[in-house]
């Protein structure tokens, strides 16, 4: 792969989606296997619209590892930075499909995650320095020592052009959310965009109004703000400007790539050059796409896909 566009840092998983939709685990039968994980998903979105992509993280010693590398590369994402930590196995989450709208996650990833197990002597600096676009997670400083790696990061890339922070909160990762809201919130001084939705937002700055939540962001030198409101459409704010762009009416197959479908688009959309609004837009409807198919990164669209989503 020629020099990378985008870099993702963060989660990595194989995801087990129920083949009989709207019944409890305990009433499944069978399962599909998929690639997954919020940062792996995101540079997927970005491959799949022509960027070069790729994912810093780790996966365990075993056969799912294997998996995710062959999947990476069958998607044009770079498996370069994707790490081994033998003694851990490779995450695995299952699904519930029952609402499939936010479907239910049950996450295997003890003692802890091989992408939180990242240290400083395994990060790819000089990519670091160089890459167009820099995505990094909530998740990602969510234990030790991958915290303190990512903070190493941020530091280091110095806020530059573009330093992307998906807030990307699960309760389950945290012991509780004051320090859920301190570790993401030193996070904040150190990136210049910010995307997330109303829990994730109120989590980072203590509130969930979306206009009071961008500008408090913006207040802590974020230039671009990015609030997912789900049915209500998105808001998408600068010091000088910002917008709702409505959402794109689909009927719901699962919701849970939707986020990482924007995310993806999102990184299209800024290094294209674009302006707030084309970006929330396009961003908007490739995340209904996303929500109306089965999985995460094998439902990731194409640009044409998008496209014709904003034409009808």
């Amino acid at each position: 792969m020629t020099e990378l566009e985008v870099l993702t840092i963060g989660r990595v998983g194989v995801d087990l989606y129920p083949q009989q939709s709207g019944v409890p685990l305990a009433e499944v039968s069978t399962f599909a296997k998929f690639l997954g994980g919020t940062a792996t998903n995101v540079a997927v979105a970005a491959a799949r619209l022509g960027r070069r992509a790729g994912v810093l993280t780790k996966v365990g010693g075993d056969g799912f590892g294997d998996f995710v590398r062959t999947a990476l590369e069958g998607f044009g994402v770079s498996s370069r930075y994707v790490g081994t930590s033998a003694d851990l196995l490779t995450p695995v989450v299952f699904c519930e499909l029952d609402p499939p709208a936010d479907p239910p996650l049950l996450f295997y990833r003890l003692p802890i995650a091989p992408d939180l197990t990242l240290t400083e002597d395994e990060i790819p600096w000089d990519v670091v320095d160089s890459v167009p676009l820099l995505w990094v997670t909530g998740t990602g400083v969510s234990a030790e020592p991958g915290r303190g790696t990512q903070r190493a990061i941020l530091r280091r890339r110095g806020r530059r052009a573009h330093t992307v922070l998906d807030l990307d909160y699960r309760p389950m990762f945290w012991p509780d959310v004051e320090t859920a809201r301190a570790e993401i919130g030193w996070m904040l001084d150190h990136v210049n965009v910010v995307v997330g939705n109303r829990t994730e937002v109120r989590v980072a700055v203590g509130t969930e109004d979306p206009d009071e939540a961008a500008d408090r962001l913006l207040a802590r030198g974020v230039r671009l703000a990015v609030i997912k409101r789900g049915a209500q459409g998105v808001l998408i704010a600068t010091e000088s400007e910002r917008w709702t762009v409505p959402p794109c009416p689909v009927e719901v197959v699962c919701g849970l790539g939707a986020g990482d479908g924007f995310g993806g688009a999102l990184v299209h959309g800024l290094l294209s050059g674009w302006d707030p609004h084309r970006i929330a837009t396009y961003a908007n409807a490739a995340g209904a796409l996303v929500a109306s198919r089965l999985a995460c990164a094998d439902a990731m669209p194409t640009d044409a896909e998008i496209e014709e989503m904003l034409c009808t």
